[in-house]
């Protein structure tokens, strides 16, 4: 088999790491490779037009792989016919995962089967254009059924117009009340589920026709959860069973284990759980513990969550149980761990720290002439290297001060500087990696970031200005 060859493209300031790291990959990732050093410092900084101008790319390549944060279109590149030149990643030390991930996405690893009932809570309180654009809001995150809450003191004369807008909006919509006179609005204005029944109001499903919820008489036991469930199925009325998860410190534990028994007494039934009553009521980020109950439904079979997006720290709710789903789907269909499959869901620290190293760091200030400062943060340490100093600590303001002792830095450059530290700064303190003059990433939260010292250096944009 003829293994493929690869073009890199680099600068100088990045060609000894460049070197390293494909020494490394190309026996793991079987191909032969050339490295092109371009005569610019920082290629990165450089747009397409200028690398074309550059560079001569040769027949007998498979690939050109230029710099990820390299600006302009690909095809500004000339390369011969077979040959396709792509972006690389934004960050040399990612160049491992790039190649790991190349021929696309795990196979299956996007689908799932646990649907997403997203709740709006105290819909009666809310006019109708605030309770639609929540709606499609829940929807856009991921939520397959919107449900309309109702308030204990209803019956909501308003009930029907707003399920019937929702329904005219193309949403699936539930309801969410013992009011039977609400829900029969609801149920005729197009809700397909009510939540929730139980011996108090089991003869009034009956009429209804849609699918219920089925929830234990006394909460915290399953007290007179067969008894309905068994009047339901003799009706032909459908159903799913929710045994109602409990807040730590209220029979959290138990209630799981109730989760297990209803699974064990009807093995096909379909079920649900209401995760809020965790997620809500608990002083951590939600992200977490939706991931750990998703998977916990996901292997006994349960079908469908509920979930309310209120409290600030649940507020991405159902985009992270859109997430999760997928990560538990693949991991028990495949039978692997969930780790090293997304890092949507990794967002106050990142899962791995990447590291040049104190000899690397030393090996690149050698080489950089420009007074322009890379701004680096690991070990415990920020790092500012430019062609006159390499200077190194924990004090932002101790190592601006160092900066400017050389010479005052304009006004527009020590904002710039000072904002980047501050990331810097915050990557040492949570664990997360810092790349300057790229966002941090915060997981699905993360928000793209300009490069904001590439238009500074770049100037009219040839990339010039950063070291040709």
């Amino acid at each position: 088999m003829v293994r493929p060859r690869w073009l890199f493209v680099t600068g100088k300031l990045a060609e000894p790491s460049l070197r390293r790291q494909v020494a490394e990959l190309a026996p793991q990732a079987n191909f032969d490779y050339e490295i092109v050093v371009l005569p610019i410092t920082v290629v990165a900084l450089a747009t397409t037009a200028w690398i074309d101008r550059h560079l001569t790319v040769k027949k007998g390549f498979d690939r050109v792989l230029l710099p990820g944060l390299c600006v302009g279109e690909l095809n500004e590149v000339n390369a011969p016919p077979d040959t396709v030149v792509e972006r690389g990643p934004a960050d040399l030390r990612d160049l491992p995962l790039h190649f790991g991930r190349q021929g696309g996405t795990r196979f299956g690893y996007n689908t799932y089967d646990i649907a997403i009932i997203a709740e709006i809570n105290h819909a009666p309180k809310l006019p109708l254009t605030e309770l639609l654009a929540q709606a499609q809001a829940l929807r856009s995150q991921g939520a397959d059924i919107i449900d309309v809450g109702c308030d204990p003191d209803g019956p909501w004369p308003g009930v029907g117009e707003v399920v019937r807008a929702m329904r005219d909006a193309g949403l699936r919509v539930s309801i969410d009340s013992f009011n039977p006179t609400e829900v029969e609005s609801a149920v005729r204005a197009g809700a397909e589920l009510v939540l929730s029944v139980n011996s108090t109001n089991q003869e009034r499903a009956r009429d209804w026709g849609c699918e219920v919820v089925v929830v234990p008489d006394v909460p915290g036991t399953l007290e007179g959860l067969d008894e309905t469930v068994q009047a339901l199925a003799a009706a032909g009325v459908p159903f799913r069973i929710d045994p109602v998860l409990e807040p730590i410190g209220f029979g959290f534990a138990a209630s799981l284990g109730r989760y297990l028994e209803v699974r064990r007494r009807y093995p096909d039934a379909p079920m649900m759980m209401g995760v809020g009553n965790l997620t809500e009521l608990t002083d951590v980020d939600s992200a977490g513990v939706n991931t750990m109950l998703v998977g916990f439904c996901q292997e006994i079979g349960l079908r469908s969550v509920l979930t309310t997006a209120v409290i600030n720290w649940c507020r991405t709710a159902v985009r992270e149980l859109d997430l999760a789903r997928r990560l538990v789907h693949y991991a028990y269909s495949e039978h692997t761990l969930p780790k090293n499959l997304a890092p949507d869901l990794v967002m106050l620290r990142d899962s791995r720290l990447r590291e040049y190293g104190e000899s690397a760091l030393l090996e690149m200030a050698t080489r950089i002439r420009d007074p322009n400062f890379r701004l680096f943060a690991e070990r415990g340490l920020l790092h500012a290297i430019n062609g006159e100093m390499f200077l190194q600590g924990t004090d932002p303001f101790t190592l601006f001060a160092e900066m400017q002792s050389r010479g005052e830095i304009d006004p527009a450059h020590a904002f710039y500087l000072g904002y980047e530290m501050a990331k810097a700064v915050t990557a040492l303190t949570l664990g997360k990696n810092y790349v300057q003059d790229q966002a941090l990433r915060w997981g699905f939260l993360t928000v793209a970031e300009p490069s904001h010292e590439a238009k500074i250096r770049r100037g009219d944009a040839s990339g010039s200005s950063a070291g040709e």
